[in-house]
């Protein structure tokens, strides 16, 4: 992978974000149920290119490629693929969760992991910022050296 194959279009997380947003209100309006089992397995399988590759390797950043940023033009800069990636990752672990808590029929669970899921994909694509992301630079900060 080149480094330009590393640096992604920061609009792209940003519009991806509404999927899981759209998907994890609906899921919160219907409670912990078939419909809520569904979303959230649908929620998995969506984050899970994403957790392992990057957002570049999700359908909504396959979507925002092939016909969203053609009409946008280039951004003004781009960005690494790490805390996106990062942020993929912790929104596959709470989709993972809210969807075992809602197979198990465990309702406190199911509304705490998809409420945090929902918040955290609310402050991205609503307000451009992103959780999963500021954890990955905090924790970043946390264990690397100073030279």
């Amino acid at each position: 992978m080149t480094t330009a194959d590393r640096q992604i279009d920061p609009r792209g997380p940003r519009l991806g974000a509404f999927v899981p947003l759209t998907l994890s209100i609906v899921a919160l309006v219907l409670g912990p149920g078939l419909g809520a089992i569904v979303i959230f397995a649908i929620l998995v399988a969506l984050f899970l290119p994403g957790a392992i590759v990057g957002p570049q390797a999700t359908a909504q950043g396959w979507v925002f490629r092939t016909f969203i940023r053609p009409r946008l033009g280039p951004p003004a800069a781009t960005e690494s693929f790490r805390p996106p990636r990062f942020a993929q990752q912790v929104g596959l672990v709470f989709s993972a969760a809210a969807l075992l808590f809602a197979v198990a029929d465990v309702s406190l669970g199911f509304f705490v992991f998809a409420g945090f899921l929902t918040f955290a994909a609310f402050l991205q694509g609503v307000f451009d910022f992103c959780l999963g992301c500021e954890m990955y630079l905090l924790l970043k900060r946390a264990t690397t050296r100073a030279a």
